[in-house]
C-alpha cells in the first residue's frame, strides 16, 4: 500500500480520497526542514501547498519518494531538476484555482480603476471626499495581458465581457489561439505602449524575472494601471514605486511580492497602490478543488501509473500508462543512442510508430525520444524540458503513424537529419515489455541498450573480432554481450558491445587504429 504524507494544511477531502483509492496517508503539518528530512524516507508520495520546501536535501533523504503533488499552481518551493534527477514526478493543479485567481485580478483592476480601498478608508474616517476619487471606466480601455495561458485566458474572457480591447504578449501564444481567445497578439514593447491596464499571468523564470523592469515601465503609456496576481519578482518594486510617485503609473495592485510574507515594502503607503496578502487562490471553492485534484492525481499515479499535470514528464492517463511505459523506455534509449552517435549535427527528428505502437498516445513516446536525444546537450534534461531544448536548437520534430505491420508486431523508429543525410535506428519490445534495438543505420542488429557500450563500424574481415577482444582484454575491459550485424558478407559491419568498465580515450584511439576499423564510439545508457 503506497504511503503518502500531507505536510501542509489541506482540505480533509484530500486524505479521504487517498484512503478511498487505496493509499495510506499521514497528515503531519508544520514540520521544520530537518524534521521533514528525518521522516520523508518512509513515504512514496508527498502532498504540499506553499509552506513545505522540497529542496535537494529533502529529496536526497526521500529514498522511496515517487511523486510530489502541489495543491495549487506555483512550484517555486520544489527543486524540480533535483526531483527529476531522482526520478520523482512533480505535479501541480493548474486549473483548480484558475477562476479564483482570474477573478481576483479583475477585482484588483476595478479597485485601482476606482480607487476603492482609499475611498473606503476615507469614507469610514468620516470624510466625504467625492471629488478626490475620480476614477476611470474599464469599458473601451485596452488591457495588456503578459501571459496568455489558462488564467490569462480567463481574464481575457472576462475583460472582453466588460467591453475592453485585449492585447496579449506570450511567446507561446499561437496566432490561431489568439483568434480563438479574441485577443490581438503583440510584442512586449507594443503592449507596453498601448495598454491602459496591464495584468501579469506568467510564471517566474529567468526569462520573466523583472519583466516589468525600470526600463520596461518607462515604455508604458502615461497613466497605465498595473495588476499582478501571478508571482512576485515579475515587477521591479522599487521602480514601480518611483513610477507611482511621478504619476507615470496611475495605479497598481499587487497580490504577490518578491519577498513573502511582505511585512515591509517600499510600495506600502504609496498613493494609488492596492495590496493583498497573496489571496489569488484563497476562496473556499479553490481550496477544496486543489486538494481534491492533487489527491486524485497522486493516487492515480501511485496506484496505476497515470500522470496528470506533471511538470517533468508528459501526461499519461491511468488506463494507458501500463501499455505506454515500455515504449517510453524503448524511445528514450533509441533517442540516447542516435543522440550520442550523431550529436550536434542533428537538425530534424522524426518519430515513427507502426503496428501495435501506432494505436498509442505518441506524445509521451516523442517526449521520451527527445529526452534521450537531448541528454547529449544537458545533464538536467527531462521529458518536459526536452521539447523546449529541441525548439531552442531549431530542431524540426515530426510524429508519423503507420497502420502497416512489418517484420515486427510493433516497431518504433527514430530518424534524424544531419548534414550528411538521414540516419535511423529502430527498436521493438520483446514480450511487450523488454526494449530491444533491431536496426541501426540500415543494418539489422539485435541488442539490449544498457549500461556502458562500444559502437564499432568496421570492414567485415576474418580475424577482426579476435584482435578486438585481445585489445580490450589487454586493457582490462571485460565484454558482457556481443552483438554483430553487417550489410553483406565482406562489407561494412556493425558491432555493439556491452562492457563492464569505462573505455577511456586512449583505448578508444587504440581500437580505432585496428585494421579495418572505420569508427568507434563509447556509449552510455
Amino acid at each position: 500500500m503506497p504511503k503518502v504524507l500531507i505536510s501542509d494544511k489541506m482540505d480533509p477531502k484530500a486524505a479521504q480520497i487517498f484512503r478511498e483509492r487505496g493509499c495510506q496517508v499521514d497528515e503531519i503539518t508544520g514540520k521544520t526542514r530537518d524534521e521533514l528530512i528525518a521522516m520523508i524516507g518512509d513515504y512514496d508520495g508527498l502532498a504540499i501547498r506553499s509552506s513545505t520546501k522540497v529542496t535537494k536535501e529533502v529529496l536526497a533523504a526521500a529514498t522511496n519518494l515517487k511523486v510530489v503533488g502541489r495543491a495549487g499552481i506555483g512550484v517555486d518551493n520544489v527543486d524540480i531538476p533535483a526531483a527529476s534527477a531522482r526520478g520523482v514526478v512533480v505535479m501541480n493543479t493548474p486549473f483548480g484555482n484558475s477562476i479564483t485567481t482570474a477573478e481576483h485580478a479583475i477585482a484588483l483592476m476595478f479597485a485601482v480603476a476606482r480607487q476603492l480601498p482609499e475611498a473606503d478608508a476615507s469614507t469610514q474616517a468620516g470624510k466625504w471626499e467625492k471629488n478626490r476619487f475620480m476614477g476611470v471606466e474599464l469599458t473601451a480601455k485596452t488591457l495588456g495581458l503578459i501571459g496568455a495561458g489558462n488564467i490569462g485566458g480567463i481574464v481575457a474572457d472576462r475583460a472582453l465581457g466588460l467591453k475592453m480591447k485585449v492585447v496579449a504578449y506570450d511567446p507561446f501564444l499561437t496566432p490561431e489561439r489568439a483568434v480563438e481567445m479574441g485577443v490581438e497578439k503583440v510584442t512586449l514593447d507594443e503592449l507596453l505602449a498601448r495598454a491602459d491596464f496591464i495584468t501579469l499571468h506568467t510564471p517566474l523564470t529567468d526569462a520573466t524575472r523583472n519583466i516589468l523592469s525600470r526600463e520596461a515601465l518607462a515604455k508604458t503609456k502615461k497613466g497605465v494601471r498595473i495588476v499582478n496576481c501571478a508571482r512576485g519578482g515579475l515587477i521591479d518594486e522599487a521602480a514601480l514605486k518611483d513610477a507611482l510617485d511621478s504619476g507615470h503609473v496611475a495605479g497598481a495592485a499587487l497580490d504577490v511580492f518578491a519577498e513573502e510574507p511582505a511585512t515591509a515594502s517600499p510600495l506600502f503607503g504609496t498613493p494609488n497602490f492596492v495590496s493583498t496578502p497573496h489571496l489569488g487562490a484563497s476562496t473556499s471553492e479553490a481550496q477544496v478543488n486543489v486538494a481534491i485534484q492533487v489527491a486524485e492525481q497522486m493516487a492515480d499515479f501511485l496506484m496505476s501509473g497515470g500522470v496528470t499535470n506533471a511538470l517533468n514528464m508528459p501526461s499519461l492517463s491511468a488506463e494507458e500508462a501500463p501499455r505506454v511505459k515500455p515504449y517510453m523506455a524503448l524511445a528514450e534509449r533509441l533517442g540516447a543512442l542516435i543522440g550520442q552517435l550523431e550529436g550536434a549535427e542533428i537538425s530534424a527528428v522524426a518519430v515513427e510508430v507502426e503496428g501495435a505502437a501506432a494505436e498509442l498516445n505518441m506524445k509521451p513516446i516523442t517526449g521520451a525520444v527527445l529526452a534521450g536525444l537531448m541528454g547529449v546537450y544537458s545533464d538536467t534534461v527531462n521529458m518536459v524540458n526536452a521539447p523546449f531544448l529541441a525548439r531552442e536548437r531549431g530542431l524540426d520534430v515530426r510524429e508519423v503513424r503507420h497502420d502497416r505491420e512489418g517484420d515486427y508486431h510493433t516497431l518504433l523508429r527514430v530518424t534524424v537529419t544531419t548534414s550528411e543525410g538521414t540516419r535511423s535506428v529502430a527498436g521493438t519490445l520483446f514480450g511487450n515489455a523488454a526494449p530491444r534495438l533491431v536496426e541501426i543505420f540500415g543494418v539489422k542488429v539485435e541488442a539490449d541498450l544498457v549500461g556502458r557500450m562500444l559502437y564499432i563500424v568496421n570492414e567485415d574481415a576474418p580475424g577482426f573480432i579476435g584482435r578486438l577482444g585481445s585489445t580490450l582484454g589487454g586493457a582490462g575491459i571485460n565484454i558482457g554481450t556481443f552483438h554483430l550485424g553487417r550489410r553483406e558478407a565482406g562489407g561494412e559491419a556493425v558491432l555493439l558491445l556491452s562492457v563492464d568498465q569505462p573505455v577511456e580515450e586512449p583505448l578508444l584511439s587504440e581500437v580505432c587504429s585496428l585494421p579495418g576499423v572505420k569508427r568507434v564510439k563509447a556509449l552510455k545508457f
